[in-house]
């Protein structure tokens, strides 16, 4: 009973933990104002995407725990600006899904490289603790549990 118990405080203490740094660094996150002016949920979706890997309209409402309309205009923006395009999905050509532009695969490209400079807790950190960090974080998006 008191390992369930301390194995639950160390969850909800991981989770405290994750959310105080996340709102830390929102102020690092790009705005719509600057240099790329995309809105901060763009530049997450832009994230979300990776080159050669389209991403499917659903899987992506999904993942940011919205409605699929929401989507759709989030979606419109992008892809007027020529980042993202939709696609019939190879499997099942009823099924849309988003592809990286090459345009936006630069954009997507530069904001990391961004990102990674202004990260200054995680380079503070040795490179065996940032491995560390990497792997469990893997872990839990591999799982299914982000």
């Amino acid at each position: 009973m008191a390992a369930m118990h301390r194995s639950e405080h160390d969850a909800c203490r991981a989770w405290q933990l994750l959310m105080k740094f996340f709102f830390a660094q929102r102020e690092h996150l790009p705005s719509s104002e600057g240099e790329f002016d995309l809105s901060p949920i763009q530049c997450h979706v832009l994230h979300l995407i990776e080159p050669g890997r389209p991403l499917p309209m659903s899987r992506l409402a999904e993942t940011l725990s919205c409605d699929a309309s929401n989507v759709t205009g989030l979606v419109d923006r992008l892809e007027s600006r020529g980042l993202v395009r939709r696609q019939p999905s190879p499997e099942d050509r009823r099924v849309k899904a988003l592809q990286l532009t090459p345009r936006g695969a630069r954009m997507r490209a530069q904001l990391l490289r961004r990102m990674a400079r202004r990260s200054l807790p995680l380079s503070r950190l040795s490179r065996d603790k940032r491995r560390t960090l990497v792997k469990i974080l893997e872990a839990l998006v591999d799982e299914g549990s982000i």
